[in-house]
């Protein structure tokens, strides 16, 4: 198959983009590296630098492609609190320039890839699909945004469409940006530098820690998948794990004597988050198999920022 993928140089978007090529796929790559990195990219990428709203470029980009996945956005939550406007306009903007690029060229299917963000604060857990949203910060809302573009639009112009909400996905070369890094990088480069492991507020805030590959494994199945069309599905690990349980964990897997320090009065984000993965598990096949512990190992193994500290 041939695919464009946007956002292709990111973290997910790089292993999303090379196990396709070790797949045989024909893969058209386009970011325009305000965070992404090229280097992370199998040179059997056709590799385009670019924003996503060129649409001549987004029109040359497209002829032939019988899938897109739409992962082109800006994605740090304490970042899009202090600019919500820049949001907006490159998570919606961006998703509805693609969107009108698609129709333009005749496009048939889109995978956007969303976040589980959109939840927020839920009374229950697991968190389901059919949950009315509450997103907690202008990253999510702008993300809740962008799925009501894309399903609408598919709908109203006969593109297939399927939204994939993200939880917590991890593994290496994620990005590190010196502020508010995701929290399994920074405690791996804590850990093995022996430095202290900050949790913020208790430590017993959850969230649903996945694996990259199992997650590119869900988003691969997405682009053939009968009868998803329309469809938002989860895609987690279905396991819920403290924060403060994750920097144990971490401390076991790096054999580091770094210590654990709380935080109470940083922003500790929505208190609880796991996914229900039942709805993948049924439409994509979807079988995680990768654990919370073994994925830390193998990020350790297969990114060299935590080599020899």
């Amino acid at each position: 198959m041939n695919f464009l993928i946007t956002g292709a140089a990111g973290f997910l978007g790089s292993h999303l983009s090379n196990r396709l090529v070790r797949e045989g796929h024909q893969v058209r790559g386009l970011d325009d590296l305000s965070t992404g990195n090229p280097d992370l990219l199998d040179p059997g990428v056709l590799f385009t630098r670019g924003d996503i709203n060129d649409r001549p470029k987004l029109w040359t980009l497209l002829q032939d492609v019988d899938c897109v996945y739409h992962l082109a956005a800006r994605v740090y939550v304490s970042e899009s609190l202090l600019y919500p406007r820049e949001y907006n306009a490159a998570n919606v903007g961006g998703t509805v320039s693609l969107m009108e690029a698609m129709r333009d060229v005749g496009i048939r299917r889109v995978v956007f890839i969303s976040s589980g963000a959109i939840y927020g604060e839920q009374a229950e857990q697991p968190l389901r699909e059919d949950m009315i949203p509450n997103p907690g910060s202008p990253y999510a809302v702008s993300k809740l945004a962008a799925e009501y573009y894309v399903r609408t639009i598919g709908t109203l112009w006969g593109i297939e469409t399927v939204c994939l909400r993200i939880f917590n996905a991890y593994g290496p070369g994620q990005q590190l940006p010196p502020a508010h890094p995701p929290v399994i990088p920074y405690f791996l480069r804590q850990a093995t530098r022996n430095g202290s492991l900050v949790l913020h507020g208790n430590g017993k805030q959850t969230r649903d820690y996945v694996y990259v590959d199992d997650v590119v494994s869900a988003m691969i199945a997405a682009s053939t998948a009968p009868d998803i069309n329309g469809l938002v599905i989860n895609v987690g690990s279905g396991v819920e794990t403290s924060v403060g349980d994750l920097a144990r964990l971490v401390l076991k897997v790096t054999g580091s004597p770094s210590n654990l320090i709380e935080n109470p009065h940083a922003n500790s984000g929505v208190s609880r988050m796991c996914a229900s993965i039942a709805l993948a598990e049924k439409r994509l096949n979807y079988k995680p198999s990768i654990s919370l512990e073994d994925g830390l190992r193998l990020t350790l193994q297969r990114d060299p920022r935590f080599k020899n500290g």
